[in-house]
């Protein structure tokens, strides 16, 4: 494997049906869409208390991650993949929610601080480094006032996207 190729993305959501079809899951939908479409599925790791799907064969195979922790502890699962898989901070994406983005708008970064994102935090935490790239998706702010946007934030990404907001 080349150094810098990306062989691992990670989808950040929470696990649960609870949390399926919520904001904060678009990195979770946007994985599970790209296995669809490509015909693959994800099967339980216990060792990285995660799911994975591959893609391609030998050194051209990547590995899609849905780890399933919550988000605050993504981190853990995360750095477990990358022991696991032998791999570096630098040969893996995080796909997550950014509600400073409008919806669907994308924003790729090759590091960085966690931006207030818990996943991000946990992430950085567990891998003692912000030298990973990251797609940061947008879904949206649920207000425009600071002190509207600070109350109305978990119930924001927490909820379900509506039928107008539809991504995927």
């Amino acid at each position: 494997m080349k150094p810098d190729r990306i062989n691992l993305l990670i989808g950040l959501g929470n696990p649960g049906s609870k949390y399926k079809d919520t904001r904060h899951n678009i990195g979770f939908m946007v994985l599970q869409k790209l296995a669809e479409s490509q015909g693959v599925n994800f099967y339980q790791n216990k060792k990285i208390n995660g799911e994975i799907a591959e893609l391609g064969h030998g050194k051209d195979k990547q590995r899609l991650l849905l780890p399933r922790t919550f988000m605050n502890e993504s981190g853990r699962s995360i750095k477990s993949a990358i022991n696991w898989f032998s791999l570096t901070s630098k040969q893996i994406l995080v796909l997550v929610d950014d509600m400073d983005l409008p919806l669907g708008k994308i924003r790729l970064r090759q590091y960085g601080g966690s931006g207030g994102h818990n996943g991000l935090k946990s992430t950085i935490q567990h891998l003692g480094t912000q030298d990973f790239s990251r797609l940061r998706i947008g879904i949206g702010s649920p207000a425009i006032t600071i002190s509207e946007r600070k109350e109305k934030t978990i119930s924001h990404v927490l909820g379900n996207f509506d039928n107008k907001e539809s991504l995927i």
